[in-house]
């Protein structure tokens, strides 16, 4: 019989693959570059965050988020302990050994969709932002770099910078989108030191806002910089898609600051002869 990848059963690959396909992200083709067995952790741990992503947003009672959370938290704890119940914790059972993923990344993921559930989030202090990036992006991050091929300590670098990166790169992209929501991803600090008021009704509009988005994205060219300076001690060849996905976020944040920031309603993207340069200039085809 042909070998399947991690050895995992077809319709568990299916299943885990039907997941990261229904999603509707590009994600799906672009993990398609990894050998197999990487490829099918990655959709797993994709797959994970998928779900726990959708209880958060989920428009049901608080009580049953959180019941759902922490189920997913005693579903991790089994997972540990050799007990799977489905195929996302089947693919993981196998993936989890042979990447050397760790359980605390894991639970890190789902105490960044419980904060999302539980909380508005308005005006976060610096270090409530931070612990968010690192939660919701960095430990996501650290789970990658392993299905990537590096588990070394400039992996984890990478992963620390990268991941704040990319979720401030999403904060500043998404202002008004999320003041729409009731919720402000910008650091109070920030907000204080430039007189703007902590309002999601009226931030969009407050004139002195640009001085606030050019501070925070100051901070995430610094993470970028960080991170690609950490890729240079990684393996080259595993860090090829952490490579691309910070090229593209940079180029991102670029495309948000050419903008503006008067014009905040105005989606931002890369047209599709960017991406395809960026997955030929790094390596990907």
């Amino acid at each position: 019989m042909t070998r399947t990848p991690l050895g995992a059963d077809k319709a568990d690959m299916a299943a885990v693959q039907g997941i990261v396909r229904a999603a509707g992200t590009s994600f799906y083709r672009g993990m398609r570059v990894l050998p197999a067995d990487r490829r099918l952790a990655m959709y797993g741990i994709y797959a994970f965050c998928r779900i726990v992503d959708d209880i958060a947003d989920d428009e049901g009672s608080l009580d049953g988020k959180l019941r759902a959370l922490a189920g997913w938290r005693d579903t991790i704890a089994a997972l540990y302990q050799g007990r799977t119940s489905d195929p996302v914790t089947r693919v993981l059972a196998l993936a989890i050994p042979r990447f050397q993923l760790r359980s605390e990344d894991f639970i890190a993921i789902i105490d960044g969709m419980q904060s999302d559930a539980e909380t508005v989030i308005v005006a976060p202090t610096m270090a409530e932002l931070d612990l968010y990036c690192d939660r919701v992006a960095s430990a996501v991050g650290r789970l990658s770099v392993r299905a990537f091929g590096d588990s070394s300590a400039a992996a984890d670098r990478v992963a620390f910078n990268l991941g704040r990166a990319l979720q401030l790169t999403n904060i500043l992209r998404d202002i008004h989108e999320d003041s729409e929501r009731g919720r402000i991803y910008l650091p109070r600090e920030y907000l204080n030191d430039a007189g703007v008021t902590a309002d999601p009704a009226s931030i969009v509009t407050d004139r002195a806002l640009p001085a606030v988005c050019n501070r925070l994205a100051a901070l995430a060219h610094g993470y970028f910089r960080d991170a690609f300076a950490a890729m240079e001690s990684c393996d080259r060849s595993a860090m090829k898609p952490a490579r691309l996905m910070g090229a593209t976020y940079d180029s991102i944040l670029s495309a948000v600051e050419r903008r503006g920031w008067e014009r905040l309603s105005e989606r931002v993207s890369l047209p599709k002869w960017k991406k395809l340069w960026l997955a030929c200039r790094y390596g990907l085809f």
